[in-house]
């Protein structure tokens, strides 16, 4: 019991001088670090599985040396195991560290982030490749500390072309995703933080794996596509070579717009109160049509990116229709309506002075004055009482055609 003792306190001592040991590198490092930022990164990461690694390698150069009994084989064993997936655990982290590190060096918030989004989106795939082969190969190394792993190795192999066929048809869905994301992450068709129209949906590319992407919807929604849609099927990308983008904004007027005017109401919105929306590369107002009683008129506007442009499409259609309200409100569009009797018109004038009504009875001044203020409260611009009473001294003689505003 007291050999027992001893041989512990031992294989305690010699892990806990090795911690120590690791816990004064760190130390050093993070005061190093005080200037490097790789350095301040790579002590915090790779701190804990050092300690580990180097606690187990203690352990496992202590046991032989502290023990001569049977008992510590299997314990042994199971140190070199932890040892080794402790190891591949250090690796992982390092290859974290030099992923983050590279993807510091290209910056996202910056107006032209072509570059930057490509080494994103191809360091991103590239770190979880090299991590998944981390895991295999350091479950492979702690097989082959078993003699009965390496015995049927060979078996394994044997079999490995068979294996492969089931595992491609069982699997091929799961490969055509893996070889599209690969296809994605080189092949510049797709990068993080894209602008796309997906599925009838606006978002940009949130994140993208070797199996699937996920597009952010511009109202916080994710949408989670396989990433071979992205390469069966068409899909807008905004940004592909460049984040600047045109749009339009149509506005329906009356034929009485001075449209000029209006050109030079348009460029001064865009140049005094857009707020730095407008990239200053077009501003054009166009008449695209002029059928069915009134007047398209479309703004043109270019900015930077498509969040921008957006802004700045609802701010020119604002002041547009706020200008025509104020400046031009013979401008606003109309629907006009014929009440001739002989037009086919949907209603006649009531008779006035004697005049026949339709009913056939007659109309007195009075009613003519009411049917007046019936017909313009009912929406009928233009007929006042005084036309009413004008139009019963000519009635029949010439149609009322008023004309019905709607805004």
């Amino acid at each position: 019991m007291r050999d027992n003792l001893i041989s512990l306190g031992v294989i305690a001592g010699a892990a806990a001088g090795a911690v120590v040991l690791v816990t004064v590198a760190y130390r050093i490092l993070r005061y190093l670090g005080r200037r490097s930022m790789l350095l301040a990164e790579l002590s915090r990461r790779a701190y804990p599985p050092a300690s580990v690694i180097a606690a187990l390698v203690a352990i496992w150069l202590a046991v032989p040396a502290a023990t001569s009994n049977g008992w510590h084989e299997p314990f042994f064993r199971g140190v070199l195991l932890a040892v080794i997936a402790a190891v591949g655990w250090l690796i992982a982290t390092l290859t974290d560290v030099a992923a983050a590190t590279a993807l510091r060096r290209f910056r996202m918030d910056v107006r032209d982030n072509l570059s930057a989004r490509r080494m994103h989106t191809q360091i991103t795939v590239i770190r979880r490749v090299a991590v998944a082969v981390i895991a295999v190969l350091t479950i492979g190394a702690m097989l082959v500390t078993f003699p009965q792993a390496r015995a049927v190795g060979a078996s394994v192999l044997a079999s490995a072309g068979l294996a492969g066929i089931v595992a491609a048809l069982a699997a091929q869905s799961m490969l055509g995703n893996v070889l599209a994301g690969l296809q994605l992450a080189f092949g510049n068709a797709l990068r993080i933080d894209d602008v796309v129209v997906v599925e009838g949906e606006w978002g940009r590319v949130e994140e993208m794996t070797l199996g699937y992407v996920v597009i952010k919807i511009w109202d916080e929604r994710r949408l989670i596509l396989p990433s071979s849609y992205f390469t069966s099927t068409p899909f807008q990308n905004w940004t592909r070579t460049d984040a600047s983008v045109l749009g339009t904004v149509e506005i329906d007027v009356d034929w009485s717009l001075r449209v000029e005017e209006m050109r030079r109401e348009m460029r001064r919105i865009v140049e005094a109160e857009s707020d730095g929306l407008w990239d200053g590369r077009v501003c054009v107002l166009q008449v695209t049509d002029a059928t069915g009683g009134m007047v398209r008129v479309r703004p043109l506007v270019s900015a930077a990116n498509s969040s921008a442009l957006w802004d700045l499409r609802c701010l020119v259609r604002e002041k547009l229709v706020a200008w025509v309200q104020r400046q031009q409100p013979s401008a606003r569009p109309r629907v006009r309506a014929d009440l001739d009797p002989a037009g086919g018109g949907p209603a006649e004038l009531p008779a006035i002075d004697g005049v026949s009504s339709p009913d056939g009875g007659s109309a007195s001044p009075d009613g003519a004055e009411r049917a007046a203020r019936t017909a313009w409260e009912d929406g009928v611009e233009g007929a006042d009482s005084a036309d009413a009473s004008e139009g019963a001294e000519s009635a029949g003689s010439r149609p009322a055609t008023p004309a019905q505003r709607t805004d």
